[in-house]
């Protein structure tokens, strides 16, 4: 299953050690599912990485090959304005150009949004 990760999922997975989250990424590590991801997400996780949790950047700099080494790289060739929240409209665009089967979010706004065009869905792990 190819599968786009909310920034939060990354964050919880690192951050809370046995939660549902790192579950979902031991199944990319495993290669049950096949993780796609854009340079974007990849931004915004170590944003969060740097601004709430005091990451260094050199951690940063793991984290980002980390990620880039566990996905698909996907490079969206257009925006999408859907949801007030700008990198919550980046996860959408990710999930579009990758052909994603599932989002795996916990974000009520998104999860509200259910189908999208290309069969793109939205769940919580």
């Amino acid at each position: 299953m190819r599968v786009v990760f909310d920034t939060n999922i990354f964050i919880s997975s690192f951050v809370i050690p046995g939660s549902l989250a790192e579950k979902a990424i031991s199944k990319i590590i495993e290669g049950r599912d096949d993780l796609v991801i854009s340079k974007d997400i990849i931004k915004e996780v170590l944003s969060v990485l740097s601004s709430k949790f005091g990451q260094e950047r050199e951690a940063l700099g793991h984290v980002a090959v980390i990620l880039s080494d566990l996905g698909k790289i996907v490079k969206p060739d257009k925006r999408v304005r859907v949801f007030s929240d700008e990198p919550e409209n980046r996860i959408l665009e990710c999930a579009i150009s990758g052909r994603a089967d599932l989002i795996v979010t916990g974000d009520k706004e998104m999860l509200r949004l259910g189908n999208v065009p290309g069969d793109v869905g939205s769940n919580t792990t």
